[in-house]
């Protein structure tokens, strides 16, 4: 799973900018990952950004899911779609 949407990083504009969870880590209480940007699936990242995914539900769905339903809910990650 992953998410696309048109980013901007250091002023250039990054269409259909491959937006995928690369690593998290969390305890029963709470997750934190980390979110790879590339210009494509295959493509190295551009720069990466850290996330504190609230709410999380450790017996809930699984954790990367968990992420990328929260980050869909940020203003920052607004249109961008599954992938």
């Amino acid at each position: 799973m992953a998410l696309k949407k048109t980013v901007t990083h250091r002023g250039v504009e990054v269409p259909d900018c491959y937006i995928k969870v690369a690593r998290y880590v969390g305890t029963k209480s709470s997750l934190s990952v980390v979110v790879d940007y590339k210009a494509g699936a295959d493509a190295e990242p551009l720069y990466d950004e850290s996330y504190f995914v609230e709410p999380f539900e450790l017996y809930a769905d699984n954790p990367v899911r968990q992420a990328y339903l929260y980050l869909k809910t940020l203003p920052e990650f607004a249109g961008a779609v599954d992938c």
